[in-house]
Order: C-alpha cells, then sequence, then structure tokens
C-alpha cells in the first residue's frame, strides 16, 4: 500500500527525488539538481508517497499560509498513476490550508491534466465567471 504523508525536505534523499522527477520527464528539474533541492527546501509544505520505502510521488506549495497557495509541483511516477495517487497527495497538500480561499496553480495544456486539476475543483482562469486574467513571466 502507498503511504502518504507530509515531510521534512531534509527528509529526502537526493537520488530519490532525481529519479522521480526524471520518471515523468521532468528535466528542467534533473538537469540542476541543486536548484531542485533548494526548491524543495523552500517549499511551504511538502507531502509524499512511499510504496514500500520508494518515493513514488510529492506535491508541494508555496504559500503565505493564510490567503494564497500555490501548488508547484504534483508528480506521480508512471507505475502509480491513475490509482486516485495524485488526489490523495493533493488532498494531504491542502489539509494544511484550511480557510485558504486562493488556490492556484500553473501546468501545461494537456487534456490529461485539465482532467485531473478540474475532478479537483479548478478551474482554468479563462473559464471562470467573473472572468479572471492571469499572468505569468519566465525569466
Amino acid at each position: 500500500m502507498v503511504q502518504v504523508s507530509v515531510c521534512a525536505a531534509e527528509d529526502l534523499e537526493r537520488t530519490e527525488v532525481l529519479e522521480l522527477y526524471g520518471a515523468v520527464g521532468w528535466t528542467a528539474y534533473t538537469e540542476a539538481p541543486e536548484v531542485l533541492i533548494r526548491a524543495l527546501g523552500g517549499s511551504h509544505r511538502l507531502v509524499v508517497a512511499r510504496r514500500e520505502g520508494h518515493l513514488v510521488g510529492l506535491a508541494r506549495s508555496i504559500s503565505d499560509g493564510a490567503t494564497v497557495v500555490h501548488v508547484q509541483d504534483v508528480l506521480v511516477h508512471p507505475d502509480e498513476q491513475r490509482t486516485g495517487l495524485g488526489r490523495r497527495l493533493m488532498d494531504e497538500l491542502f489539509a494544511g490550508y484550511e480557510g485558504v480561499r486562493q488556490r492556484l496553480l500553473l501546468t501545461d495544456d494537456e487534456d490529461g491534466q485539465r482532467a485531473f486539476y478540474e475532478a479537483l475543483g479548478f478551474v482554468a482562469a479563462h473559464d471562470h465567471r467573473p472572468p479572471l486574467r492571469s499572468f505569468v513571466r519566465f525569466d
């Protein structure tokens, strides 16, 4: 059975983190492992999933803890996808944010991801009523 729990970044092994990010194809993170490890350490909340001790999922957020939370990463190993694990990770992540009204995330424009996040109650900014506008800048 997969165990889902809140975790401190320092409790994660660098190699297992890189293996998980690599397994889902997030090479922008694995090409700069020092930056990834620093980012994990700067997360407001970090939730992991383990099967028999092996890291198979991770979700992390950035937040002020009161008014806004940004979901930065949600990863589920390909062997564990479509099992409900992504939802479990998100449920545990948001368990620390009762009362926080703004829950944001930025993701790739893929139908599968859209369906996943819509099933969790998220709405694409351009579909929200009243209309919302979102901005992003990549340097």
